[in-house]
């Protein structure tokens, strides 16, 4: 049976501006329990990702979170997906590509997202003995 995107996205989308500070930024993920986040262009474009990894090496460095903007840490043009394409192409794609995170979209509007964990949360509720250690 083909499932879709759409069975297993995320539709409650968590997104910010490419202007928002990266301490902006981190205060959303962290409000909303997130680890990353699609970043828009001012006309609603999808530019990019930023995820807490980011974040984290940013941090690393020394800078300062307060003067840079999302759009100068993000990860360019992410990979984008329909919800009716295939799950099982988007979970190859993933792999191949070593990515964590895709963004939904219809139109060009941010419908939804999935993450490498929403397919882990997939498979531990299905699988019994996983879901009992839960």
């Amino acid at each position: 049976m083909r499932r879709t995107v759409s069975s297993m996205m995320c539709g409650d989308v968590c997104v910010v501006g490419m202007d928002d500070t990266l301490a902006s930024v981190q205060q959303r993920l962290t409000d909303r329990h997130l680890s990353w986040a699609p970043v828009l262009e001012e006309g609603g474009a999808v530019l990019g990702v930023i995820s807490t990894a980011d974040l984290l090496r940013f941090h690393a460095g020394g800078g300062d979170v307060q003067s840079v903007r999302a759009w100068q840490l993000c990860s360019f043009r992410p990979v984008a997906v329909a919800t009716d394409d295939d799950l099982a192409d988007v979970a190859r794609t993933m792999v191949e590509r070593r990515i964590h995170h895709v963004v939904v979209t219809e139109a060009g509007a941010v419908v939804g997202v999935l993450s490498s964990l929403d397919f882990v949360r997939e498979f531990a509720a299905a699988d019994p003995a996983v879901a009992a250690r839960a």
